[in-house]
């Protein structure tokens, strides 16, 4: 911290507190001994004011709080660039050096059983209890916001429990995606295929491939739909619609994979405007072993649901 920084807090602090200590004092010496059952001319619903002083416990309990302050502040740092007179603060305490040295303890403590578990294939640590466990933990801290506290996803965020992947749900491209992130665009195409072409393609992805019914009084032509898929939409979702994991592109065949909804309306305005997803990368923020554990938690879920369906 800069000279005129720890200038300004230490006056600003020393200045509050000499403030404080003469507002109660001289308010002090203007009170009238003892009680009285004159009013202030302060009335409000009923209850009136008396000129009456504080009560001597609460007085000194305002005195007790400012000289706590004072040994405080001596004690430790507070006081701009001043570090306190207590031994293990001389250093340099800081908030940050805090938090570093608790990471340390955790590292040194849980670093172990991480390099453990680090160290076998994601599909045997998705078997283990105690790594299951602590992957719960990693991605109710670091995943629950966006996929949900269950895993089954939210609006524009995929579920993570069943067996639709847009990137793959092999264990190894788990880890991938969680480690490096992924950014899956989709283009817009009004500008390109028009109003129209947009309503008969959506018209195609719904009845065609997805093999559910047009709404009623739908003027939307899946014939056509079909020739502007065969001619733009292949590339990435593939003939059969089925998606293509290394480009990100979702299985228009199953509803589930849908993530910004999968209604006639929500698909013309996917189409019409296109979509844009990222998912941060947490390389540098979780590290290799971490997100080894988190890639094996979030494997288990969809085992967990493929071993329910075959059931």
């Amino acid at each position: 911290m800069t000279t005129f920084w720890s200038t300004y807090i230490c006056v600003l602090t020393i200045g509050s507190l000499i403030g404080l200590t003469w507002l109660l004092l001289g308010t002090r010496k203007g009170e009238s001994p003892g009680t009285t059952d004159q009013t202030m001319g302060h009335s409000f619903d009923g209850i009136e004011e008396y000129d009456n002083p504080l009560p001597k416990w609460w007085f000194w309990l305002f005195v007790g709080t400012l000289v706590f302050s004072v040994g405080y502040l001596i004690l430790y740092p507070g006081l701009g660039n001043w570090k306190g007179i207590l031994p293990g603060y001389q250093d340099g305490w800081t908030g940050v050096n805090e938090w570093q040295k608790e990471m340390d303890k955790a590292d040194a403590k849980f670093g172990p059983i991480f390099a453990k578990f680090a160290a076998m294939p994601v599909e045997e640590v998705a078997k283990d209890p105690q790594a299951l466990k602590m992957g719960g933990r990693l991605f109710a801290s670091n995943c629950a916001v966006c996929h949900g506290s269950d895993a089954k996803g939210a609006y524009g965020f995929p579920n993570l429990t069943d067996k639709d992947w847009r990137w793959g749900g092999e264990p190894e491209t788990i880890k991938a995606s969680i480690m490096g992130g992924r950014h899956g665009v989709m283009p817009a195409w009004a500008e390109v295929i028009g109003e129209q072409g947009v309503a008969d393609v959506a018209a195609f992805v719904l009845s065609n491939l997805d093999g559910r019914s047009l709404p009623e009084g739908t003027k939307a032509d899946p014939a056509n739909g079909e020739k502007l898929f065969a001619t733009n939409c292949v590339a990435c979702h593939g003939p059969q619609g089925k998606g293509t994991p290394a480009m990100g592109a979702p299985d228009l065949t199953h509803p589930q994979a849908f993530i910004y909804g999968s209604s006639f309306a929500q698909l013309q305005q996917t189409i019409r405007y296109g979509r844009q997803g990222q998912m941060p990368a947490q390389q540098e923020i979780q590290g290799n072993d971490k997100v080894h554990l988190l890639a094996a938690y979030v494997y288990s879920l969809s085992q967990e649901a493929e071993s329910v369906s075959a059931k």
